[in-house]
């Protein structure tokens, strides 16, 4: 079978991305082709044990390579030895340093270059200077996947050509992500109060969430009537400021941030609403596990997101940082049992007809083909173990 290695820098847990590359080496391998993940990241990192779990439970190999920072050239060594020791054909990047690594491995290494442009996320000075290299990078890729229309028009837009830019968006695996509990019992099996409504997010605790906006949403409800709880799943430098946040409010008693979680299911299952609150997106991962597993969403309007919600059909759509529109639409559904239930069956379809992870890698497999990478007999002289380090 062709080889193709997956290359990502991560930080501890990761994120939706992480997920999405984690679950590709098993349905890859069912349409012909043998793949890996390679994560680049700090040494001794102790968060990343959560991906080492992760990446055994789903059968996912991946190859780790410490990274200590922008200027340690001995990450292109290693991933130049890890290439040719796996006979890879196709490269594919997820984020703009292995955009830039995987160019500059192709100099020793014959390769194809694919990547897959997730979104960016805060604008710091740090991450303008990321983002002018990934627009260089991007326009000598062969072939270049946006996960959401508006990532395929800012790409186009800056020079990467329209025959090898193409748009597949994230999507589910449908068999893992079931509701198997009902909402009361998910909240026994977390010690949450049954009889107060929850509302839910999960996400990177960083300024792009807004999550700021949600808790300061969830303050007018309790102002005005329903004392919702409100909890937040993940972990990220905001923490702190969120905190104090929700203390200024006085809701503090009423919000839990429940920090990383390895298994998120029974948290949006044990959700009355899931919340996304963001300022920017690609497609993002949250909105598609909450609806797969019938949990009822209120979702601001960005990238890709329109496409996904179908706004008072499969779930609720509020413009992007409108404070009181998300604690309307949040008091609607918690008020309105019918209509929870109604767009939480709807959303479940939705991702069962237009977002199946099957389908999704389907299209990968085609792509990769298109590229004149066919499938055949394993090339790789050494295969990948479950988990293979430095």
């Amino acid at each position: 079978m062709p080889f193709v290695m997956h290359a990502r820098v991560i930080t501890g847990a990761g994120g939706g991305p992480d997920k999405t590359i984690l679950n590709s080496p098993r349905m890859l391998k069912h349409l012909g082709f043998q793949s890996a993940c390679m994560f680049l990241r700090p040494p001794n990192d102790n968060g990343f044990e959560a991906i080492r779990k992760r990446a055994v439970d789903w059968g996912s190999p991946i190859v780790e390579v410490d990274d200590r920072g922008p200027f340690d050239w001995r990450v292109v060594l290693k991933a130049l030895q890890i290439c040719r020791s796996h006979n890879v054909k196709i490269w594919h990047a997820h984020d703009y340093k292995t955009n830039l690594l995987g160019l500059v491995v192709k100099r020793w290494h014959s390769m194809q270059l694919v990547t897959t442009v997730h979104g960016w996320v805060e604008l710091t000075w740090k991450t303008r200077c990321y983002h002018q290299l990934d627009r260089w990078s991007l326009k000598r890729y062969e072939r270049v996947v946006c996960v959401s229309p508006d990532l395929l028009e800012q790409c186009r837009g800056f020079g990467v050509r329209e025959d090898r830019s193409l748009l597949i968006e994230n999507a589910i695996d449908t068999e893992q992500f079931r509701r198997r509990r009902s909402t009361a019992e998910a909240k026994r099996t977390l010690g949450l109060p049954e009889d107060v409504p929850l509302i839910g997010a999960v996400g990177r605790l960083s300024p792009e969430k807004a999550f700021d906006h949600l808790i300061a949403a969830v303050a007018k409800l309790h102002a005005t009537g329903p004392k919702p709880m409100l909890v937040i799943v993940g972990e990220g430098d905001q923490l702190s400021n969120l905190q104090a946040l929700a203390d200024q409010h006085g809701i503090s008693s009423h919000v839990r941030f429940a920090g990383f979680q390895s298994d998120t299911q029974a948290w949006y299952e044990a959700m009355d609403v899931f919340a996304l609150s963001s300022l920017r997106e690609g497609l993002p991962n949250v909105v598609l596990e909450a609806m797969a597993l019938e949990t009822p969403v209120v979702v601001t309007r960005v990238a890709g997101v329109p496409r996904l919600v179908e706004d008072g059909v499969s779930g609720l759509i509020v413009p992007i940082g409108d404070v009181p529109a998300l604690a309307t639409a949040l008091r609607r559904l918690l008020e309105e049992d019918c209509l929870r239930r109604r767009l939480a069956s709807a959303a479940r379809q939705v991702i069962e007809s237009r977002y199946s992870f099957a389908a999704r890698m389907a299209k990968m497999a085609a792509l990769y083909r298109d590229l004149g990478v066919a499938p055949g007999r394993v090339t790789s002289p050494h295969p990948v173990r479950a988990c293979e380090g430095q």
